[in-house]
Order: structure tokens, then C-alpha cells, then sequence
């Protein structure tokens, strides 16, 4: 499970927690029945972009983003229906694992989440992006102007 920065005092950057389970074939979930087993499978979870920021220097996790975590763990364990979440979870195999290297990165598996469409037509999005490049453009050009006429009194002629 891969975590966000700035969530430990001790240390700035992001970090990633393993759970081994040595016996797998027993156990009973939160509800009572047994795991499903999950031999050749692993979980990984990317929460990375989870949490709030206290202040400048320190992130927590709300009790929201530790319920969805621990939910999902549980899912996959078999306490309820588990689903891959793209940008989020993902169960892998070890194929997959063995081919991507045996590298064992959660972003390499759960992928980016899937972005909304607003739905407006491709002509529509065009026009509206090439009127916002357009303007773009012409606040770039006004700004080169400005810092020419700003170096030009130093000496620095573009």
C-alpha cells in the first residue's frame, strides 16, 4: 500500500506498507466467514493522494480514508464484494507480477482513476480549447513584450 508524504513526523517522504499473511487457508473476516483464498494473488492499494493536510509540513488521514482502505482489504479478503477500483486498488496476479519485472510499485498496477467526461461534443470542446489557447497565446506575447521593455533599460536587447 503505497501512502502519501508528509503523514509521518519522522520523515517527509511517501511511504508503502506490506501485510504478509504466513497462513492464508484459515482465518475468519470481520462477518464471521472464512477468507476467500487469494493464493498467487496480491493486493495493492495506492492511496497516495488520500489525506489532508494539517498544516504546511504534516498530512492525516481522515477516518473516511482509513474506513475505504480497511474496506477494501477486507472486500478482498472476502467480507463483501471486492471490485478493482482503477487509480486506487487492484488485485494482480504473480503472472502479471512476474511480467512486469516483479517490480512491486501499487501506481505500476492500479493505473490513474478514470476522468469525467463532460460530455459536449467534440466541436463544441475544440472551439472551447482553441479560444483558451488563443488567449493563451496572446497573454504570452504580451508578457514577452513586457519583459523586453523591462531588459531593455539594463542593456539586454532581445
Amino acid at each position: 500500500m503505497a501512502l502519501p508524504g508528509q503523514l509521518f513526523y519522522s520523515t517527509q517522504i511517501p511511504v508503502c506498507l506490506w501485510f504478509l499473511a504466513k497462513n492464508r487457508d484459515t482465518g475468519r473476516g470481520m462477518s464471521g466467514k472464512g477468507f476467500f483464498e487469494r493464493t498467487g494473488e496480491m493486493l495493492f492499494i495506492d492511496a497516495h493522494n488520500m489525506g489532508l493536510m494539517t498544516d504546511r509540513t504534516h498530512r492525516e488521514l481522515s477516518d473516511e480514508d482509513i474506513q475505504k482502505i480497511a474496506d477494501t482489504y477486507h472486500r478482498w479478503r472476502g467480507d463483501g464484494e471486492y471490485a478493482d477500483v482503477p487509480g486506487f486498488c487492484k488485485a494482480a496476479s504473480m503472472d502479471e507480477i512476474r511480467k512486469n519485472g516483479h517490480i512491486l510499485t501499487p501506481g505500476r498496477y492500479v493505473g490513474v482513476a478514470a476522468k469525467d467526461d463532460d460530455d459536449a461534443p467534440f466541436e463544441v470542446k475544440m472551439e472551447r480549447l482553441t479560444k483558451d489557447l488563443s488567449e493563451q497565446f496572446a497573454e504570452g506575447r504580451r508578457l514577452e513584450d513586457e519583459i523586453r521593455a523591462n531588459l531593455a533599460p539594463l542593456g539586454y536587447d532581445l
